[in-house]
């Protein structure tokens, strides 16, 4: 599974700085930063740069969403625990009802 996370990783950073990209050239009207870049990004993507960049972010958003929950699921712990493994049954079914045990006050 090490080869899979790096890859995982790899792609999660890549789409990570796109998505970073496309949410800095959004227009104004999009409430992005485009205008801090003074229209440029207008000018280099032809006239429909607001369809193209508003469904670009949610795909990248989509993409970013799926890649962080897959790497997650590849890097989970197994949840063999020693800690697990010391308690009893006994006990814990002793345990269960505690509250029944305890003397009244």
């Amino acid at each position: 599974m090490g080869v899979l996370s790096t890859i995982l990783t790899v792609v999660f950073i890549i789409v990570s700085i796109l998505l970073v990209f496309i949410v800095a050239i959004q227009d104004e009207q999009s409430d992005g930063l485009g205008g801090a870049f003074g229209g440029a990004a207008q000018a280099s993507f032809g006239s429909h740069t607001s369809s193209v960049v508003t469904r670009a972010t949610a795909i990248l958003g989509a993409a970013f969403m799926i890649i962080a929950v897959c790497i997650a699921l590849v890097n989970k712990a197994p949840s063999d625990s020693k800690l697990l493994n010391s308690v009893d049954s006994n006990q814990v079914q002793q345990s269960q009802t505690w509250w029944a045990d305890s003397p009244a006050e």
